[in-house]
């Protein structure tokens, strides 16, 4: 997907939410987006595409927290999840998890989450991610 779709997903899922009480917008993102955690350079398109994707977030969040103020609007990364396309990148020593895995420990980071971490971008074991 590219970056227009979640674009149109906030457009049309944000007038939906409710303004008053605890709701929340969380997209998967990638580590690979983030410009301050990039140590390794190459995968050009791909972490264009996700930090594109965690600047709709960020913004999104932004305006969100005006009129949803209890609202939640974070990007997550999952980690490394083993599936056919995460095969060919697996190394020796890399934090693999099942995708059951994966999505429980996310559930279990939104639900720690409150409004104060919209705009935020966390990993699956809670820890903020930077931009």
């Amino acid at each position: 997907m590219n970056a227009v779709g979640p674009a149109l997903v906030l457009k049309h899922f944000v007038p939906l939410l409710p303004r008053r009480g605890r709701s929340v917008v969380a997209a998967l993102s990638a580590r690979v987006g983030s410009i301050g955690d990039n140590r390794l350079g190459g995968w050009y398109g791909y972490r264009a595409s996700k930090a594109a994707l965690n600047q709709l977030l960020r913004t999104a969040a932004v305006e969100l927290a005006r009129t949803h103020p209890e609202a939640v609007c974070v990007a997550l990364h999952p980690g490394t999840v083993a599936t056919r396309l995460s095969a060919p990148h697996g190394k020796a020593g890399l934090r693999v998890r099942t995708p059951d895995q994966a999505a429980a420990d996310l559930l279990a980071v939104l639900d720690g989450l409150t409004p104060a971490h919209t705009g935020g971008f966390f990993d699956a074991d809670g820890r903020a991610v930077p931009w």
